[in-house]
């Protein structure tokens, strides 16, 4: 597992370097040195959560937003699959129609509610709690196709679990995001998907009992959130997090992690003033936040390599064993991705002689016969543009190909699979399995949803990126 180290920092300090040591201290409680350890720590430990109430702030925050869906605690369906139009979330999913909710738990848990739905289609209910763990999940992995009702019950809560509820699921932190997935076979499957979405419910616990609500929490003063930009070298990141940090009772496992970081003005309801560091601390805490980028991007070439997977970015705070650097590397390359056991994101970064994808070549995937990914539920791949991670733009606005199209698709003669990814037409006989590319570089993510044990256990490898041109 990738720690995060304390650095330790020089004695015998001559007197005049001893002077601004002191006014550090005075300020922060830390030496320079020591400050950027730390910013470094909590700038990792942090990044995946202020990016999250980017989106969140967004979706559930400001109306003025394009990316607005509704108001906490209100169920919203967006009765469409992604485009390259959406641009608020990196590497969007374009397989399912997306419900979601922004649940603020602090008065009282919100019920959800789910219709039965057909065995043979896939849904999921992805919790989200504010550090990005996916602390649990309704669906037809989950919970079965079956319906039934469910308790999301914040921190603070103690009751039990009421008549008419199938499971009460508990979050450690109080606000939540319900991300719902339901699997759309073609186009001409929308209806059908929207007649599923309307049968989703989402109430407060009150409401769904019949009772009086209880006292209303106060209300939140959202802060503005940092665009993508600024929250890699601003200090008012720090800020933000001391903000979202309100929202999360200390974990057992954190507390001493949050003694550390309090000694630079890192806390729950904190104030970070900048303007009142030395600028020594000031620059070694900036030169802290520059080091997390550093480790991230050693991460992300063990990643690329194959040797650290999707699988082991996503999950339960449990799973992830406290690995921040992991949970962040989750939130800059694919934010709110699946737990393994719900969905693998195998990855293709580079090609079959390790070069990195770029349109001004052409690629092409080769299934043999027989080993197309192993999933219960369906698969698919999805081009992205770099850097910015998002859906790209084509003539045929067609953003992936996926199982439910293989009746579409053209087969080698001896029954394999083979897809042409470029960003020209590979030619009218080829189309069928062309997945568009943009000009420049990008990389593609596969999805298996609901994977079988071949592909949890390795068993199963996906085929190699073979360029061409």
């Amino acid at each position: 597992m990738t720690t995060i180290t304390r650095r330790g920092f020089a004695c015998g300090i001559a007197l005049l370097p001893a002077l601004h040591f002191t006014a550090a201290r005075a300020q922060t409680g830390a030496s320079p040195d020591e400050a950027r350890t730390i910013a470094k720590e909590a700038y990792i430990y942090g990044f995946p959560m202020v990016d999250n109430y980017r989106i969140e702030y967004a979706y559930f925050v400001d109306a003025k937003n394009p990316e607005f869906k509704d108001p906490w605690n209100h169920l919203v369906n967006i009765p469409r699959v992604y485009t390259p139009a959406d641009t608020a979330i990196q590497t969007p999913n374009s397989d399912t129609p997306y419900s979601m909710i922004g649940m603020d738990l602090r008065a009282e848990p919100m019920v959800l509610t789910v219709p039965p739905i057909e065995k043979d289609r896939y849904f999921s209910i992805q919790l989200i709690d504010v550090y990005t763990f996916n602390f649990d999940y309704i669906g037809s992995r989950a919970t079965g196709n079956d319906g039934g009702s469910f308790v999301i019950a914040g921190p603070d809560w103690k009751g039990e679990a009421p008549k008419g509820v199938k499971k009460v699921i508990r979050s450690e932190t109080e606000l939540v995001l319900a991300a719902y997935r339901t699997q759309l076979f073609n186009p001409g499957d929308l209806d059908n998907v929207k007649k599923i979405q309307a049968g989703y419910k989402a109430e407060p616990l009150s409401a769904f009992l019949g009772q009086p609500a209880p006292k209303a929490a106060p209300t939140i003063d959202f802060i503005k959130p940092l665009t993508p930009d600024e929250e890699k070298a601003s200090l008012e990141f720090f800020n933000v997090l001391n903000f979202i940090l309100q929202y999360c009772p200390t974990d057992p496992s954190e507390t001493e992690l949050m003694a550390r970081f309090a000694k630079i003005g890192i806390g729950a309801g904190k104030t970070f003033d900048a303007s009142k560091l030395s600028p020594e601390t000031k620059n070694a805490i900036e030169q802290g936040m520059a080091d997390a980028w550093v480790d991230l991007e050693n991460l992300r070439k063990r990643i690329d390599a194959g040797e650290v997977t999707s699988g082991q970015l996503f999950g339960t705070r449990e799973y992830l064993k406290n690995n921040y650097l992991y949970r962040m590397a989750a939130a800059k390359l694919g934010i709110y991705g699946n737990s393994k056991q719900e969905a693998m994101y195998p990855v293709y970064a580079v090609d079959a002689d390790g070069q990195k994808l770029d349109g001004t070549h052409q690629y092409s995937v080769h299934f043999a016969p027989g080993q197309l990914p192993p999933v219960n539920a369906f698969w698919s791949l999805t081009m992205y543009d770099l850097p910015a991670s998002l859906l790209v733009a084509n003539p045929i606005n067609r953003y992936l190909v996926n199982s439910p199209m293989l009746p579409q698709f053209m087969k080698d003669p001896d029954g394999s699979l083979t897809f042409y990814v470029q960003n020209e037409s590979p030619g009218k006989d080829k189309e069928p399995n062309w997945l568009p590319a943009p000009k420049g570089p990008f990389f593609i993510a596969m999805r298996l949803y609901w994977p079988k044990e071949q592909a949890l256990d390795g068993t199963w490898k996906q085929p190699p990126m073979k360029r061409m041109t």
